[in-house]
């Protein structure tokens, strides 16, 4: 069996889940079992095996063990393993009091934020929400009026607050942020919210562990036609994947081809916007712009 994380730090609810059902299948598949024979074990359907071997739903301990006995696994060790995964994964992740906030697609992409190794985020309209101060998040989450936040929309702030709380862990992922210079020039909630953000920015920027690079106008809409981030975790597992948002929801993409494909956009990203330090510059002349 492949070596697994269990320390419950970095690895959340969501990847482990993935995790499990990923070896789950290796086992299953090394056992040459059916998914149609294996769903008749646990009085589910082969749609059910499925779903659980791509980690998108929960797991329960006795069609675990049930499944475990019918993959040969039988060393008590090994069973215990697989079984504090599966409570590993049922327990609810931080974000899960804004349930009620997220539709089923973002509360996805929370969990696995959560689990990333390394973050890289191309924005062309606002600056990434890893990375918004409160008040330029309120802004946001007000569509422009923060004097008429109600009760939800101060949740939806906090949440978002709440999940930069991941770049500050001693585990932090590593985070590479490209921004469109327009962002730096976008007076979101007006001057002073927007100067204060431009401050956030020169501040966080001076973490090991978060780069941001700024594309010049010149080059602006080349290299990436929509906002984009593609999520990298350690656990071999666990696939890299690219998240991309729209208005009715989001696109997860994990092939092969679609993942070369952004690799390349990043990569165009990069030589395209300003170097870190210049891009720096940039900041504290804009900032004293304002």
């Amino acid at each position: 069996m492949a070596e697994r994380r269990n320390d419950g730090q970095s690895t959340g609810p969501t990847a482990r889940r993935i995790v499990l059902g990923s070896q789950l299948r290796k086992l299953r598949e090394k056992a040459e079992v059916s998914r149609a024979d294996a769903g008749y074990v646990i009085r589910g359907s082969e749609s059910k095996i499925s779903r659980m071997e791509l980690g998108r739903v929960g797991f329960k301990e006795r069609d675990v063990e049930d499944l475990l006995t019918m993959y040969g696994v039988t060393d008590p060790t090994e069973r215990e393993q697989f079984l504090a995964l599966v409570k590993q994964s049922n327990e609810p992740g931080w974000w899960h009091r804004y349930s009620d906030l997220m539709p089923n697609w973002f509360t996805d992409y929370v969990g696995l934020e959560e689990s990333a190794s390394r973050i890289q985020t191309c924005e062309l309209q606002f600056v990434p929400g890893l990375l918004q101060t409160e008040e330029y998040t309120r802004v946001l989450a007000s569509h422009g009026r923060p004097e008429r936040a109600s009760d939800e929309t101060e949740r939806r702030v906090t949440l978002r607050m709440s999940r930069q709380k991941v770049l500050h862990r001693t585990d932090a992922p590593k985070l590479w942020a490209v921004i469109d210079e327009s962002v730096l020039h976008r007076p979101i909630g007006g001057q002073r919210v927007l100067r204060d953000q431009i401050d956030h920015l020169l501040e966080v920027t001076r973490l090991p562990n978060i780069t941001l690079q700024v594309v010049p106008y010149a080059l602006s809409g080349y290299a990436a036609e929509t906002s984009f981030t593609v999520l990298r975790f350690t656990e071999p597992e666990l696939p890299d994947l690219v998240y991309v948002e729209h208005l009715g929801g989001a696109v997860y993409l994990d092939r092969r081809d679609e993942i070369e494909l952004y690799s390349r956009v990043v990569d165009r990203l990069a030589v395209d916007a300003e170097t870190p330090s210049r891009s720096r510059q940039i900041l504290m002349k804009r900032r004293a712009e304002i």
